[in-house]
């Protein structure tokens, strides 16, 4: 198994720092692009008053800024475009980019974003439900051939059309451990995530989709699984808790020396995860670079 590895983008440059941020990112690029897979951005409006940009938008630009990357989202929220909407976006950023697009999508949980930007903010079984007509609606619109139409529980399509049809159909991640969830994405996903886990939570999450899988007689292994979260890299675990502050440790994120990163990923490689989508502690900074890009990159491939 390749294990490949992404760069999750963080949310907005920080404070005063908007105009600096693109052109530090062509920096990291330029050093360390050759080693990353792709790019995956989340799906949020606002941190405070931290600077966030919109998802969308910002992937559009990556993708056109960076023509080797795939470019993925972990995850929509589902909420927040129209379904057949959303469909039709993929389907274009998909075939402009090449094929670049891994579509990852979740139910939505961010309740402050909701209700500041206007949207409704049902219980989370409701959100799973429109969930399951988004997965619905955006797959018939994809494969299936002419006019679409179908009636779900929140949403629905009439004779719609989704011209040209994506060739090849991008990548579909459904995000989220949920057992009403992890069914979605036995169901209709390409790859599953879980985002900010620890080893025992995630094989605790893969086992119910497994489970899933065997009630609808899918093989889990057409299923890629990824593992999105922080790594945080120091020549000893002091120096790379202190990169984030506190916020991330081995209970939610890949930290220690390279070696310590180098077991705790081994761990998920054994269960099958393939892809690491990593929002990397400090990437600015040259030992960093060499420590991932030098040491456990490679010990990874081994």
């Amino acid at each position: 198994m390749t294990v490949r590895l992404g760069y999750a983008m963080p949310p907005g440059p920080p404070p005063a720092q908007v105009g600096q941020w693109m052109a530090h990112m062509d920096t990291i690029m330029d050093a360390v692009g050759e080693h990353l897979d792709s790019f995956w951005i989340t799906d949020h409006f606002q941190w405070g008053d931290a600077p966030t940009y919109e998802a969308w938008t910002l992937m559009t630009y990556l993708a056109a800024r960076y023509p080797h990357m795939k470019v993925g989202t972990a995850v929509l929220g589902q909420s927040y475009r129209n379904p057949a909407m959303l469909a039709k976006m993929a389907a274009t950023l998909h075939m402009l980019s090449g094929g670049r697009l891994i579509l990852g999508v979740g139910a939505g949980w961010k309740e402050d974003e909701y209700y500041a930007y206007d949207y409704p903010y049902p219980r989370a079984g409701i959100r799973l439900e429109q969930l399951d007509d988004t997965l619905e609606i955006i797959t018939r619109l994809w494969k299936e051939p002419g006019q679409v139409t179908y009636e779900g529980k929140h949403y629905s399509v009439t004779d719609a059309w989704c011209e040209p049809k994506p060739d090849p159909i991008p990548q579909i991640i459904v995000g989220g451990g949920g057992r009403k969830t992890t069914m979605l994405a036995a169901r209709f996903a390409d790859g599953w995530n879980i985002p900010d886990s620890n080893i025992d939570t995630y094989r605790e999450r893969l086992a119910i989709l497994h489970e899933h899988c065997a009630t609808i007689g899918r093989d889990p292994a057409s299923i890629e699984l990824s593992w999105f979260g922080r790594l945080a890299v120091g020549r000893t675990e002091a120096e790379a808790l202190a990169m984030s502050n506190g916020k991330w440790n081995k209970s939610n994120a890949l930290v220690g020396t390279p070696e310590q990163v180098i077991a705790q990923m081994r761990e998920f490689t054994s269960l099958g995860v393939a892809l690491f989508q990593v929002e990397v502690q400090k990437i600015e900074k040259k030992a960093v670079q060499s420590m991932i890009f030098d040491e456990i990159v490679p010990e990874l491939a081994k």
